[in-house]
């Protein structure tokens, strides 16, 4: 990380939106549909041709991100189809050569500006349009021989420049930029052959050229050198993550349904709870999520994504401090729970809602106070006396040192309730339960 940048706002908020958006979204079959039907150049260009959102509202894209409890807003600048949603001077194949004819990157920055939001840029490393592109198993004419054959000039060193010079646009053109995501180096992949990485990007000479241009900026790792946060994609990590032994900030990008892209026919939606879910359990691992929209070809957030994310607004309302600013808690929470943890605040969030009573190993005497926290309305401590066995109605068989709270039969009426444990000092001696 450079010692100018300053990751704390990153780890405070915890819960961003990943904005997929671009000519795809015409098809809506996948943003990956160029590469999956194998498209030429001239089959694809009728989506350029017809590429007029008219119903593009970056304001209102950024008040549904902050309602949904979102604090920062990436926008994909460019996919690997090569399509530029800026008027870039280093090539016609963007948005102000549509219909639409205007640059729709910079009434995004300033409706983000405007709600409080962190930017954030995504930028594709992968360009299937360029033509210094060398074809490789991602491109979409990788089975076709006589093209291949045609393309077998093509330097690397021709297209880093222009990469280079995008990415010098994107950073000097649109103020201060908080968050750059590049997507993303493939060497040594088995399922693409001729794979490109670091070398390929010249990566040390990009990321030195990013540092230069916005030393605040946080990069990610996909350039294929170290950035300042790495990025698993579409799998939740089963622990903290490290590199070298060392934790490492991290953050989760996942989509709605599988798709990044609008992907019409598409039906596999996650449920607010199951991302509830998401989001607590990468906090209490210390890392954070990036939860993805593909708005439709008229610039409008689909209505079963508003819909979910209006949901995830109101459980974040009712339950931010949960997580924002929070991580890891020192104890291990009980099965079908997680912990997340700021300062003396521990919280504990219930995936599963026990019969009236949950045991909190370790936590004896270290608790000042519990409650619900949708309502403050107390969670009550019970004394279960380890030296006596279970017998009929009365508890036992908890190891020594631990809390038991007592749950109401009903589970209150939220994706995922959560419970406040106010920590007392460790000296603190004097509170029973």
């Amino acid at each position: 990380m450079s010692a100018s940048t300053d990751s704390t706002w990153f780890t405070t908020d915890r819960l961003g939106m990943f904005i997929h958006w671009g000519l795809y979204a015409l098809p809506a079959r996948h943003e990956w549909v160029k590469n999956r039907e194998r498209l030429t150049d001239d089959q694809y260009q009728v989506y350029f041709d017809h590429f007029d959102p008219d119903r593009y509202d970056p304001a209102e894209w950024a008040r549904t991100a902050k309602a949904a409890g979102m604090r920062y807003v990436v926008l994909t600048t460019k996919h690997h189809d090569g399509f530029c949603l800026w008027d870039s001077a280093l090539t016609d194949y963007k948005v102000t050569k549509t219909p639409h004819g205007r640059d729709l990157i910079g009434p995004f920055v300033d409706a983000c500006r405007a709600e409080g939001l962190k930017v954030g840029f995504y930028y594709s490393l992968i360009d299937w349009h360029h033509p210094a592109f060398p074809v490789d198993g991602t491109h979409p004419r990788r089975d076709d021989a006589a093209y291949i054959e045609a393309a077998a000039d093509r330097d690397i060193r021709d297209y880093q420049e222009y990469l280079h010079g995008q990415v010098r646009e994107l950073l000097t053109t649109y103020g201060t930029i908080d968050y750059l995501f590049f997507d993303f180096s493939y060497a040594g992949r088995d399922e693409w052959w001729g794979g490109k990485g670091p070398d390929d990007w010249d990566s040390h000479r990009l990321l030195a050229l990013v540092r230069e241009l916005q030393p605040g900026i946080l990069v990610n790792d996909r350039t294929g050198i170290p950035g300042d946060f790495i990025t698993p994609e579409q799998y939740q990590p089963s622990g903290p993550m490290t590199d070298g032994g060392r934790p490492v900030l991290w953050e989760a990008c996942q989509t709605l349904n599988g798709s990044w892209g609008y992907d019409r026919d598409n039906l596999d939606h996650k449920s607010a709870e199951l991302l509830v879910r998401m989001l607590v359990d990468g906090v209490s691992k210390d890392g954070n999520l990036l939860l993805n929209v593909g708005p439709t070809g008229r610039g409008d957030i689909d209505p079963h994504a508003t819909a979910v994310l209006a949901d995830l607004g109101r459980w974040m309302d009712l339950h931010e401090r949960s997580v924002r600013g929070c991580g890891p808690a020192e104890w291990t929470a009980p099965p079908d729970c997680r912990y997340t943890q700021r300062g003396d605040r521990l919280y504990l969030h219930l995936f599963a809602w026990p019969l009236r009573h949950i045991h909190l190993p370790g936590l004896a005497g270290r608790v000042r106070y519990a409650q619900l926290l949708n309502d403050a309305s107390e969670i009550v401590r019970v004394q279960v006396d380890p030296d006596l066995p279970a017998q009929n109605t009365r508890m036992g068989g908890q190891a020594p040192g631990t809390l038991t709270l007592q749950l109401p039969v009903q589970r209150p009426d939220t994706p995922v309730p959560v419970i406040e444990l106010f920590l007392a000092p460790r000296s603190d001696r004097a509170l029973g339960a």
